[in-house]
């Protein structure tokens, strides 16, 4: 495994890390988040990614359980929640980044996942309804007065919200941000390649990015149509079909199609060369795999050997046109 500095902060975050949407209370059980997490942590990944809306706190309920019978060294493994969509609860102030809504939440997903802190805790989303000197603060205090959170950072925050908050930190004492946490493949790249591109300098924002398969889609799992068994096929999310597919889903299926068949002709796994084409991008401080079988993480943590010998740098040329116009 390598390990890369979360941005300017002095945290070593595995490369690639294990996330729990739509897999941990889904289609893995307890013995099978066990077993995955537990073969995630012989390979080297220490960082475990997880929020209060996934499965409606199910998700951090069963890593919990998970953690107490893996029973690592607390020094050894981080643990991210995120806050914003709640978690069913009733009323306007079951969700958001309001004071009473972070610091609430931080105490359900503790005792969800059954820890005393959370290495990280992030902002799912920008809440307009609440201003952003009142999130800053309220984060900065679980981590200066609580001790609650050990690092805070956003999800998906355009990057002018993200310098405002930096910066009222820094003018009144308080605890900036350390990270972001955006989707980053080769169909999703505006954001992470152009619209925060000053903030990895200026800021020393680290980059924490998901999805860097497009939901399966480079992984080869999806050819010439979506499997009903499949994440973007299951009833229910034809939200997240209509985001990665957009108007034109046939281009980029046949987009994904094609990659496929470059990274077999090089002898290589599509999720294998896809997940290497975002760790190449040196700005990303981590890459959350959602992988829900053993043999899927297994291929995933081999992107890190295509890194390291160059091989993405080589394919560059013939990658890049294959995506120009998806």
């Amino acid at each position: 495994m390598v390990y890369r500095r979360l941005g300017r902060s002095g945290l070593q975050i595995s490369a690639i890390s294990l996330g729990a949407w739509a897999t941990v209370g889904e289609s893995l059980d307890l013995e099978g988040t066990t077993r995955l997490m537990a073969e995630a942590f012989e390979a080297g990944v220490n960082f475990y990614d997880n929020a209060e809306t996934y499965g409606d706190g199910e998700a951090e309920r069963l890593m919990g359980r998970a953690l107490r019978k893996l029973a690592w060294p607390r020094e050894s493994y981080l643990v991210s929640s995120k806050v914003f969509w709640g978690t069913g609860g009733i009323g306007p102030t079951a969700r958001g980044l309001s004071r009473k809504h972070v610091l609430e939440a931080c105490d359900q997903a503790l005792a969800r996942l059954g820890l005393e802190h959370l290495d990280l805790y992030l902002c799912h989303r920008p809440d307009p309804e609440t201003p952003v000197e009142e999130t800053v603060r309220a984060m900065s205090d679980l981590i200066s007065h609580h001790g609650k959170v050990l690092y805070w950072g956003t999800s998906e925050w355009p990057a002018a919200l993200i310098a405002e908050a930096d910066e009222f930190a820094r003018a009144n004492g308080l605890i900036p941000p350390v990270t972001e946490q955006a989707q980053y493949n080769l169909f999703v790249r505006r954001r992470v390649e152009e619209e925060y591109a000053e903030l990895y300098e200026r800021l020393g924002l680290g980059l924490m990015v998901w999805s860097p398969l497009a939901y399966g889609l480079l992984a080869g799992r999806y050819q010439s149509s979506i499997p009903a068994d499949a994440r973007l096929g299951r009833e229910g999310y034809g939200w997240l079909r209509a985001e990665i597919l957009g108007d034109d889903g046939d281009r980029r299926l046949e987009a994904a199609r094609r990659f496929g068949e470059l990274a077999r002709e090089h002898g290589l796994s599509p999720a294998r060369l896809g997940m290497a084409w975002v760790l190449a991008n040196q700005n990303v401080s981590t890459a959350i795999t959602g992988a829900s079988r053993p043999e899927q993480l297994r291929d995933t943590l081999g992107a890190i050997e295509l890194v390291e010998a160059g091989v993405v740098a080589g394919l560059a040329d013939e990658i890049e046109p294959l995506f120009a116009e998806s």
